[in-house]
């Protein structure tokens, strides 16, 4: 089987596309290609055609004719399945066979050709092998742009740590000159002399600066008789420790705002708002039979706020301090939200099975036993099973939305979606481009701004139904931010509720031989291992 080419023409002769796999001239392709029409006898059947001296195998697409030409010689079965190839190909890359697509895939469609014959005779190849080699897929190529991009990345990295160091070094220095270059009198640091154990000072010469709330390098200082005064603390004061000291040998007599003030380096209004002490969840009182459960989850989200993964888990344990609880059972409420078949148990080994459907008692195997005393026993675990915006206890918007100007106005709100908690130490941090510090217009709670690590940390006080604080916003500019938004993401959640997520809850603990109910206490936390959004 020899191939001399493959070619779309139209039904009058004219080539559309042709590609040789001999050499020939071509003026005698062309004079093939344009008496192929006139040989096709009317209503004919036949799929070839043969002159003195080549045959030509063709098929029909739409207004167009597909064709190869070969030697007389050539083996006409495989011609024919060599065609119906070139077909196949043809249609797989072309959405019609129209003379106007097959010119603007004749590039793919040659390359296509190549794989199928080469030199004129037919290369054992399919349609899907054809279609990997035109998609042209390297592993060794992608390891390599991965790579070049790690590469990439760790440069980056490396540029903005050196220039964080030098914007360091850069303030360490205004620092410095705004103190006065740490000037030395009388040989201590603190410019007063050695401090005595019983509170005072040695007898040293008292200055007076020209300026004295100037934060520029300071004048120096000329002997006089006037009394110290505020701006004395700033002659290479650098110690907190010797200045606390200074201040209560004098009597107060220089604890004004101003010396405070001066003595303090200055912070940029924008860097923080006000220090945000952490809150702490209420204490529960313990009864002799006190029950945890405690529950953890994970939570994704996309930057729209759907939910794109959620992980829940939780744990019960029973701690009895009073010896002389006898063996008893737990009943637990009826959920009356989430459905049992949410969630999958596991009890411990030495409880009786469990049923979530039924009468949901939790009790040891053996009704005569107690539980220890004086320490924690885990009696059962839970998993939810689905994925379920249901069980989502926060939902967070995040809007970033880019100005003419250059600047980013970014609008943060929050809800809390499961009233029967209550969040307590609700942290939520947004990144921010490099070195580019928020103006804030609207802040529920407080915010402070981290330039080392380039985000904003959004704090906030309980969210809790019973508060009547259920939601929030913040509202801030960043300038020069850009037009990408993604720098703005991911937002990272933290927070501690009370209550629980999956609605498992106690209703009574009973006594087994009486069944009569026996006080008990009950603490119900739900934290976050994970919760990110974007």
């Amino acid at each position: 089987m020899v191939v001399l080419a493959a070619s779309i023409v139209t039904k009058s002769g004219k080539p559309i596309i042709s590609r040789q796999f001999r050499e020939m001239p071509r003026s005698r392709v062309e004079s093939l290609l344009t008496s192929f029409p006139k040989l096709i006898p009317p209503n004919s059947q036949h799929t070839s055609v043969e002159t003195a001296d080549v045959r030509y195998v063709y098929q029909p697409l739409e207004e167009l004719y597909i064709l190869l030409i070969t030697n007389k010689a050539s083996n006409i079965l495989q011609d024919i399945d060599t065609l119906h190839l070139f077909a196949r190909v043809v249609s797989d890359l072309c959405r019609t066979a129209e003379e106007k697509e097959i010119t603007k895939n004749q590039f793919e469609l040659m390359g296509a050709f190549d794989e199928v014959v080469s030199l004129g005779y037919r290369e054992p190849i399919n349609l899907t092998q054809v279609r990997n080699v035109l998609e042209m897929e390297s592993h060794e190529e992608k390891i390599q742009e991965i790579i070049a991009r790690n590469k990439e990345a760790e440069a980056k990295e490396e540029l903005k740590r050196r220039a964080k160091q030098l914007e360091m070094q850069r303030r360490e220095q205004q620092r410095r000159a705004a103190q006065g270059g740490g000037v030395d009198f009388g040989g201590n640091s603190g410019g007063f002399g050695t401090i005595s154990n019983s509170g005072g000072y040695s007898s040293v010469p008292r200055f007076e600066t020209a300026s004295p709330v100037q934060r520029t390098e300071s004048p120096q200082p000329k002997p006089k008789a006037p009394a110290f005064k505020g701006s004395g603390m700033k002659l290479g004061a650098t110690k907190k420790l010797k200045q606390a000291e200074v201040l209560d040998a004098l009597g107060g007599e220089l604890a004004t705002p101003e010396a405070s003030r001066s003595a303090t380096p200055s912070i940029p209004a924008a860097a923080v708002h006000s220090a945000v002490l952490p809150s702490s969840v209420p204490s529960v009182a313990r009864e002799g039979i006190h029950i945890q459960i405690n529950e953890q989850i994970s939570v994704s989200l996309a930057r729209d706020g759907s939910l794109k993964t959620l992980d829940l888990k939780g744990d019960l344990q029973v701690e009895i301090q009073d010896k002389s609880t006898g063996p008893i059972r737990i009943r637990l409420a009826e959920p009356s939200s989430s459905s049992p078949g949410d969630m999958q148990f596991k009890q411990n080994p030495k409880v009786a099975k469990f049923d979530p459907a039924g009468e949901r008692t939790i009790a040891l195997k053996n009704a005569s036993d107690t539980f220890p005393v004086g320490r924690s026993l885990e009696l059962l675990r839970w998993r939810l099973t689905k994925k379920d915006e249901s069980y989502l206890p926060l939902a967070i918007n995040c809007w970033p939305t880019p100005s003419d100007n250059g600047s980013c106005d970014v609008s943060l709100d929050f809800e809390l979606e499961n009233e029967k908690l209550s969040l307590y130490d609700l942290r939520i941090e947004i990144p921010l481009p490099p070195n580019r510090s928020p103006n804030v217009t609207t802040a529920a709670g407080e915010w402070e701004y981290n330039p080392s690590a380039n985000s904003i940390l959004w704090s906030l006080p309980p969210v809790a139904a019973s508060e009547d604080n259920t939601s929030g916003n913040l509202e801030f500019n960043v300038p020069g931010a850009g037009d990408d938004i993604s720098v703005f993401f991911p937002l990272k959640v933290s927070f501690t509720a009370t209550g629980g997520a999956s609605d498992m809850t106690i209703a009574t603990v009973e006594e087994i031989a009486s069944g009569s109910e026996v006080p008990f206490s009950t603490e119900v936390l739900l934290k976050v291992d994970e919760f990110v959004v974007g």
